[in-house]
């Protein structure tokens, strides 16, 4: 079975489009998206410095418009589709749920509006590896499972202080990480910006999935248009449950290796995929180099 997954907040990096816009027609993708998000995504892929492209409001439309231009290079047709966080509106578009200008569109809307919500309050998140009891570690400081990963991860979402707290008490046997992230996304604090992606979802028509879509909400696979529109909406301000994701991709699989190619900027997700299905084929995209082996595990995958 082949799996395309687009990854999400996080996973850029300083110059990762560099090599891509020397592709025919890469660049004008991206400018026609940078017209549409009111952002220069070619700058912010190119020349930007790490801390610029860390803005929510800079980062979510440029992973996006990054994962939607590569899926267009590859050219081929998934079995399913799932994205991580602000990666499902790209999956969504990639199913043909909503085009990918919808995406594009509400995606920079989503990230001002998440933006300005992490402005409230000082949050932030944190990844833990391993770890004993960690949910309830995370109880007793008063932080929110944002992203439960699988694989033996689960990022924290919360106030500064409260991240502090956890920092000087861990759960055993745990190493965290702080993300460089601008707020504790997927928690109670983003509850201001699903309204604002609400009110500018109203007049998009979404259409029913054409291919499998997975909801990061609890892994299921969505039928309808509308429902998987409502769940992208509603996921701002609730835990990502990826550990599901790729329980389903497991059962929908059967005794068949997945086969996860995972678009630009990828490794996050690939990553996950190596600890949490074991035997999978994975393969990420990270520049135009990795779009031969891609493919050749796609023709292989869809035999």
């Amino acid at each position: 079975m082949l799996v395309i997954v687009a990854p999400g907040q996080g996973a850029q990096t300083p110059g990762f489009l560099s090599p891509w816009l020397e592709l025919p027609g890469f660049r004008d993708r991206l400018s026609a998206w940078s017209e549409i998000a009111k952002l220069d995504l070619i700058a912010y892929g190119t020349t930007a410095e790490a801390e610029e492209i860390r803005d929510t409001a800079v980062a979510q439309p440029l992973l996006v418009a990054a994962a939607l231009a590569a899926f267009e290079e590859l050219g081929v047709t998934p079995d399913l589709v799932a994205g991580h966080s602000v990666g499902e509106f790209a999956a969504a578009a990639l199913a043909g749920v909503i085009t990918a200008d919808q995406a594009v569109s509400l995606v920079a809307e989503r990230g001002r509006a998440m933006a300005e919500a992490a402005a409230v309050t000082a949050t932030g998140m944190t990844a833990i590896l391993g770890g004993v009891d960690v949910l309830d570690a995370l109880d007793r400081h008063g932080l929110t499972p944002a992203n439960n990963n699988g694989a033996g991860q689960i990022v924290a979402g919360g106030t500064l202080e409260q991240l502090e707290a956890l920092q000087a008490d861990p759960p055993q046997r745990a190493r965290l990480r702080a993300l460089a992230v601008a707020g504790a996304f997927h928690t109670h604090h983003m509850a201001p910006a699903v309204e604002r992606l609400r009110a500018a979802a109203a007049d998009v028509a979404p259409a029913d999935p054409a291919l499998r879509l997975l909801s990061n909400a609890d892994g299921a696979i969505v039928m309808s248009g509308r429902d998987a529109l409502d769940r992208m909406v509603n996921q701002v301000s609730n835990p990502v449950r990826w550990d599901l994701c790729m329980e389903t991709m497991a059962q929908e699989t059967g005794d068949t290796p997945v086969t996860m190619i995972e678009l630009l900027p990828g490794g996050t997700l690939t990553g996950l995929a190596k600890r949490g299905l074991p035997g999978s084929v994975t393969v990420a995209l990270k520049t135009p180099a990795d779009l031969t082996p891609a493919l050749d595990a796609a023709k292989e995958a869809i035999k």
